[in-house]
């Protein structure tokens, strides 16, 4: 039986309190486009792409129309492209530029899986994908790129780490007439997952299927109405608010999943459970921490604050759908959350908080806007920080910083959109060039072991 005052409670969730579905996300595997000759493997990619994801946009503004839940973006992730790299060599910015043009052509936000998978180490096409990600980001506006760089199961590479801090500097340099945004699209993980719906570090993983729909929710705003109205709480009487919420937030998610599934006659994977904020008023993870109790996001209590947010999301959402997967947990993206900008803004939040916060949660140090003298080794020094984390607690870490080249501690990018806007946020300069260069790799932990 419908139930009246659930159907104006979820009225109430959409128009007051930002909830929405941030994501519909098309994974595509693109493994049969694999061909010797570079174009031949592009002209293929794109065929593919257009073919599968044809409806996609159009089928997610239906839903939207039907149901009245707003779905801010449709996206697309496919096959690491450093696999069919390896197959037929070439410049791999060529599948860049076919990715791109893809994506105008179904009218897609985003296009992940310019990715590579180098944990254990390179093999044909990584190193070649690797260094042309700052050449590609540059060349194209919806192309998102992604590199793993370690595993629980794996260890870290460390050569790897090295490379990449080199990366993220050359692809802010490239675009720094455009506020640095090429860095901005990319992400370095550690335990990346294959069934990740949000950008920019979504691809399509190889046990996946031929094509798949995951979802990715939201619903910061919603979570930090629901504690407003119960000031005098205790801590565990909010955690079972938040799992309550976190359900009724997660049933949305798996309506519009199966609903697009069915539509578009492809399986539905997951819905990632995140709690995935934005630059707008009421929709912001830190100011879900500042109603618990905190005078601002980033002070004593914020690690314990989160961690307690981050396991009720779960167990709430895990209740809510027999497919949850990707990340789910909470987002702390700087630049993308109102609250965590003015936290930095005020000094309250720094980058050294930040990184204790990210063994609670998910993902990592993301959207973070360092100065642009910040060296590559220092960039490499904090990815194998965050990729330490990640390594050791089983859990998935990324990092995400964008330096702003020609701009130093309280100046701000201004990205816009989701990405929003940042403030400059000061780093430890002191250099890990010797412990960097060391190349190499740090061994798995012992209770890697499992088996």
């Amino acid at each position: 039986m419908i139930n009246t005052f659930d159907i104006l409670e979820t009225i109430k969730m959409i128009q007051d309190e930002c909830l929405d579905i941030r994501t519909t996300t098309m994974g595509i595997s693109l493994l049969d486009c694999a061909d010797s000759n570079i174009d031949k493997a592009c002209d293929k990619v794109y065929d593919k792409i257009c073919k599968k994801a044809e409806k996609l946009v159009s089928t997610g503004e239906d839903i939207e129309k039907q149901y009245g839940i707003p779905i801010i973006n449709k996206r697309v992730s496919v096959t690491p492209i450093a696999i069919l790299a390896g197959i037929s060599g070439g410049d791999p910015v060529k599948y860049a530029l076919a990715l791109e043009k893809a994506a105008q052509t179904i009218g897609v936000n985003f296009i992940g899986g310019y990715s590579a998978l180098v944990q254990k180490g390179f093999s044909a096409g990584d190193l070649e994908l690797i260094n042309s990600i700052p050449e590609a980001l540059a060349r194209t506006e919806h192309l998102c790129s992604s590199v793993n760089i370690g595993s629980t199961k794996a260890g870290i590479n460390m050569d790897a780490v090295k490379i990449m801090g080199q990366k993220v500097k050359e692809a802010a340099e490239l675009t720094k007439d455009n506020d640095c945004i090429a860095a901005g699209k990319l992400v370095v993980f550690c335990n990346a997952p294959e069934d990740n719906p949000f950008m920019a570090g979504a691809f399509h993983g190889l046990s996946e299927p031929d094509c798949v729909i995951n979802v990715g929710v939201s619903g910061p705003g919603v979570v930090r109405a629901a504690i407003s109205k119960y000031p005098d709480y205790s801590v565990n009487e909010v955690a079972e608010l938040i799992k309550k919420t976190a359900f009724k937030i997660t049933r949305m998610g798996q309506l519009v999943g199966v609903e697009a599934s069915q539509r578009l006659g492809v399986p539905f994977g997951i819905v990632d459970l995140s709690l995935a904020p934005t630059p707008a008023v009421g929709d912001s993870v830190a100011h879900i921490l500042e109603e618990i109790g905190l005078e601002q996001c980033g002070g004593a209590g914020t690690t314990a604050c989160l961690a307690m947010l981050n396991d009720a999301v779960k167990k709430g959402g895990v209740m809510a759908s027999s497919s949850v997967g990707g990340l789910s947990g909470a987002f702390i993206p700087v630049s993308e959350d109102a609250g965590m900008i003015d936290a930095a803004r005020s000094g309250s939040l720094t980058i050294e908080k930040l990184e204790a916060m990210t063994a609670v949660c998910s993902v990592g140090l993301d959207m973070i806007v360092i100065p642009g003298d910040t060296t590559a080794e220092v960039i490499s020094g904090i990815i194998a920080d965050e990729a330490a984390i990640g390594m050791v607690n089983g859990k998935t870490t990324a990092v995400r910083v964008i330096p702003a080249i020609g701009k130093e501690i309280g100046d701000e990018l201004e990205f816009g959109g989701l990405l929003g806007s940042g403030p400059v946020m000061n780093v430890n300069t002191k250099s890990p060039v010797k412990f960097i260069n060391r190349g190499g790799k740090i061994p798995a932990p012992l209770h890697s072991l499992k088996n």
